[in-house]
């Protein structure tokens, strides 16, 4: 998808340890980042990609 590819592309995110589900222009976020910034970051991505209206974040977790 946009919001995966995107994700790949930045040098901030890990896209590996982050599943992307998206459905009528809900971007769900799942998995676990490094830093609450990558968390950040992902959402952010995924905000800004064409047709994206909500992006759920509440299931991307930092590592403790």
């Amino acid at each position: 998808t946009k919001v995966k590819s995107s994700l790949a592309a930045d040098p901030q995110v890990s896209a590996l340890a982050v599943d992307v589900d998206t459905a009528n222009g809900v971007v769900s976020l799942t998995g676990v980042v490094e830093s609450e910034l990558q968390r950040q970051r992902a959402i952010q991505l995924a905000q800004g990609i064409e047709g994206v209206q909500r992006v759920d974040g509440n299931n991307l977790r930092v590592k403790q």
